[in-house]
């Protein structure tokens, strides 16, 4: 299997051929992998948990007030941790439970907002996510979907895409531009909306392929926390996304 690309900017170019058979005292292993998961979900839930109860109950005639400060500062230092556990692997041991409260800070935030809006829509949300999870993980140990070098050359390609979309949107926007027609609640928004989260999710095969081919390939064992870390980046995208297609959804219906 060559690992020398990957669209999911977590997983970086050569990790498993730079660091395969690498001496150490214990080899990174699936089951490792799946327990760090389990642990930085955790922390993504406390995380969520707490700024959701403190925005609900500021929430005053149907406005999530102080909700501002709680998604800005756990999305930027989120988005800080992210970059660094990317380029120095050997840190996702001490920061990606430190990522996983920030994007708990954030999520939490951003749910709350949701919610206010549309009432139930976050139970829908989590459930989707976690169905979609499961479903790509059935079909990608059931060898229905592989990780092929095409597979990964056009994901990454997509991929790439949707976060320069988002970028020059970002940037645009810093000027007063909006770009609704494309990002909004209008029918090219539903289908990009869409077409996004069929790319996120799409990722989850190459968080499983580099667990699984790490552990094979007996990487260092602090790449479970690693393999972890880049599995809850991909939750975490796939999770909004999903709540900002179901918003966008049920805008349309009022």
């Amino acid at each position: 299997m060559n690992f020398d690309k990957t669209s999911n900017p977590t997983l970086g170019k050569g990790i498993i051929d730079r660091f395969a058979f690498a001496a150490t005292d214990r080899a990174m292993t699936v089951q490792g992998s799946i327990n760090k998961t389990a642990l930085l979900l955790a922390l993504v839930v406390a995380g969520a948990a707490f700024t959701w109860s403190k925005v609900m109950t500021a929430v005053e005639g149907g406005v999530a007030v102080g909700i501002n400060g709680w998604m800005i500062g756990g999305s930027v230092a989120g988005f800080i941790l992210a970059i660094i556990i990317s380029f120095r692997q050997n840190l996702a041991p001490v920061l990606s439970p430190i990522y996983a409260v920030c994007e708990g800070l954030f999520i939490g935030a951003a749910s709350a907002y949701f919610e206010v809006m549309f009432p139930g829509l976050v139970l829908r949300a989590v459930l989707l996510t976690f169905s979609v999870m499961f479903a790509l993980l059935f079909l990608y140990k059931m060898r229905i979907v592989k990780a092929t070098q095409r597979f990964r050359t056009i994901l990454m390609a997509a991929t790439a895409g949707i976060c320069i979309a988002y970028l020059v949107t970002f940037i645009i926007g810093l000027f007063g531009v909006k770009m609704n027609f494309m990002f909004g609640g209008g029918s090219l928004g539903l289908i990009v909306s869409l077409g996004v989260v069929a790319v996120a999710a799409l990722n989850l095969v190459l968080d499983f392929d580099f667990i699984e081919n790490g552990a094979e390939s007996s990487l260092p064992a602090y790449f479970e926390w690693y393999g972890a870390f880049g599995l809850m980046v991909t939750l975490v995208w796939l999770y909004i996304e999903i709540l900002r297609l179901l918003a966008i959804i049920a805008g349309r219906r009022d």
